[in-house]
């Protein structure tokens, strides 16, 4: 069944290099949890005890508002093929926008997405594996190519206009 670990071991970087999606889970101290679904190959493990992921424009932008008030963070990532298996990776992350060193320091690890918004860094403190025997099987498709398209057509002027317009304030008031 599973296990609580220190660090990410070489089967469960495989295991996390292979998976098509991840799942982001912030709170503050008042207020919703969030739970984010994430995709689009944004996810990069630098050591054992170590991630950042690339945080795209999406229609909130509740990661941005937890971390202010809260850094801790949990990720989860679900076998939906072969061998069942939850993981998570419990820790405490930072934000970093594209005027910091640490989001330059980190942004040639993913392609380039017109819609980058954030580089959130994961100090990685617990490492849980769960059996997963209720998680159904489900097949990989394809990704989905709206996003890009979407940012595409709205050009860098609009992302930007946008982030002001929808991403400066969380679903609970919280400002950004």
């Amino acid at each position: 069944m599973g296990k609580m670990l220190t660090e990410i071991t070489e089967s469960l970087k495989t295991f996390i290099e292979n998976q098509k999606m991840f799942f982001v889970g912030t709170a503050r101290n008042e207020g919703s949890v969030n739970i984010s679904p994430k995709g689009m190959d944004t996810f990069r493990i630098i050591n054992s005890n170590k991630i950042v992921w690339l945080n795209l424009t999406g229609s909130g932008n509740e990661t941005a508002a937890h971390l202010q008030e809260n850094n801790r963070m949990t990720i989860m990532f679900c076998s939906f093929e072969e061998k069942p298996l939850i993981l998570r990776l419990y820790g405490k992350a930072s934000i970093y926008h594209e005027n910091e060193a640490e989001f330059q320091n980190h942004i040639s690890l993913f392609s380039k997405h017109l819609g980058a918004r954030q580089i959130i860094e994961m100090n990685v403190e617990k490492v849980q594996t769960s059996c997963g025997f209720a998680v159904p099987f489900m097949e990989f498709k394809e990704e989905r190519s709206q996003l890009k398209t979407w940012a595409d057509k709205k050009g860098e002027e609009g992302i930007q206009q946008y982030w002001k317009d929808k991403n400066t304030k969380s679903i609970d008031g919280y400002e950004i």
